[in-house]
């Protein structure tokens, strides 16, 4: 009995504190955190990751003078209210809110492998090098989660919902460092979040469980005073206060008007861009909305005309309602896939009509947190093959985001191996760059 109590522990612990490893994490790297304060313009960043890599023609960076090989259908862009900006012809609602995201037209890498790709524009760093480098989610984790005096009880890292898959977020950071997956799905009612909320289980039934779990701790009662024990005892007492306290509440979309759920829209996209503005707005630093199904080898534009509507309202809202409650200004939102896709269209067998895997040019977007709205940074050449202006490499994103999080410039991560490795990663020498991202940099 004793070994199936403290598995329960193991596995509560786990679900709740694993992934900032409140307990049992290792704290090298929290000692690498420079002492140099900065002012920080971003207290939170929603990072939309387009799992599979959206069409930079299909949305911000639309070509319909390119011809019918290279836009498809997709042959009328729509202005924004932003003189000058067009963006693709399906998304009206994030139009009307051009003034408030900057796009950035001139990303590249030139890597057309996901792990790859997604690694490069996750870490801001190249790959196949000795070191697996943390993701952003995960930096940020370690400046702005427990170790920097966070006090929430909810993991300062979430993802919506599945865990990104790609690579090893925390990287060597360690499991301390790694995102909460939330699971379930958040357009159902409840939203079963792994660990936290049980479909079908009641309070009272959940204090039942929790009696009985104390009642089995044989090896917990025969050891007073052990320190490991205590600990176990402490996560799982904010497990607990997660599960039937306050703090999981956050994760209740039910508390929301029919009205505001209807205006993200009823799909898990919509609620999960909800759910993110819930999130920072309890105060946790970092959130990423998983949003799979852009890597669209087939049927490609009629996967668009399902996905590109729920990506519009979805973002759309979650611009204006940060706008409205006074969150954009302090949160950063970053919109990217590991790529883009290949402009011009594949229409032979097997393909029919799909796109393929492009680094050598593609889109992103950011807004709030210090970034300005209303900008287009970069250029691609009439048929969007190209960067012809100013190019955008992922360390220059990454740096930038860091830098508007408020991290040091001399802050650095401890290496398992006792190397001091700078957080910035466009500090090394090797890595070509475009530069921050001053032009729309306040």
């Amino acid at each position: 009995m004793s070994r199936l109590s403290v598995s329960r522990r193991d596995v509560l612990r786990t679900a709740v504190c694993g992934t900032a490893g409140m307990m049992f994490g290792s704290r090298l790297a929290a000692a690498a955190v420079s002492p140099k304060r900065v002012m920080a313009k971003a207290k939170a960043v929603i990072q939309i990751w387009m799992w599979g890599g959206p069409s930079h023609l299909d949305t911000f960076d639309p070509k319909p003078e390119a011809g019918s090989d290279y836009c498809g259908p997709f042959e009328n862009p729509i202005s924004t209210n932003v003189d000058g900006t067009r963006i693709g012809e399906m998304l009206p609602l994030l139009a009307k809110q051009a003034d408030k995201y900057s796009i950035l037209r001139g990303m590249t890498h030139g890597v057309n492998g996901h792990e790859t790709a997604s690694y490069m524009v996750q870490t801001g760093r190249k790959s196949g090098g000795r070191d697996v480098y943390p993701c952003v989610g995960a930096v940020a984790s370690l400046f702005k989660g427990y170790d920097a005096g966070y006090k929430g009880l909810i993991p300062p890292y979430i993802v919506l919902t599945s865990p990104q898959g790609r690579f090893s977020e925390a990287g060597f950071l360690g499991s301390r460092y790694r995102p909460f997956a939330t699971g379930g799905n958040p357009k159902m009612t409840p939203f079963a979040v792994e660990g936290i909320v049980a479909r079908g289980i009641t309070e009272k039934r959940q204090r039942s469980r929790r009696q009985l779990l104390h009642s089995l701790d044989s090896l917990g009662h025969a050891m007073p005073g052990s320190r490991e024990f205590e600990a176990l005892d402490a996560c799982e007492q904010k497990a607990y206060d997660l599960i039937l306290g306050d703090a999981g509440k956050v994760f209740d979309l039910s508390t929301e008007s029919d009205a505001a759920r209807d205006r993200y829209g009823r799909t898990t996209f919509g609620q999960s861009c909800l759910m993110a503005r819930r999130l920072v707005e309890e105060g946790v630093p970092y959130v990423t909305i998983n949003y799979k199904g852009w890597d669209t080898h087939k049927k490609h534009f009629e996967s668009m005309r399902r996905q590109l509507p729920e990506l519009d309202q979805g973002m759309a809202t979650l611009f204006e309602d940060l706008s409205e409650r006074g969150l954009l200004d302090s949160t950063i939102v970053w919109w990217s896939g590991e790529f883009g896709r290949g402009p011009k269209i594949q229409k032979d067998p097997p393909w029919n009509g799909g796109r393929s895997h492009y680094g050598k040019a593609f889109s992103a977007v950011v807004a709030g947190g210090g970034f300005k709205g209303g900008h287009v940074v970069g250029a691609t050449d009439e048929k969007g093959l190209a960067v012809v202006d100013r190019e955008i490499y992922p360390w220059d994103v990454t740096s930038s985001l860091y830098e508007l999080m408020g991290i040091p410039p001399d802050a650095t991560l401890r290496h398992p191996q006792g190397r001091l490795i700078p957080v910035y990663p466009d500090l090394d020498p090797e890595l070509k760059g475009g530069g921050r991202l001053r032009e729309i940099m306040t």
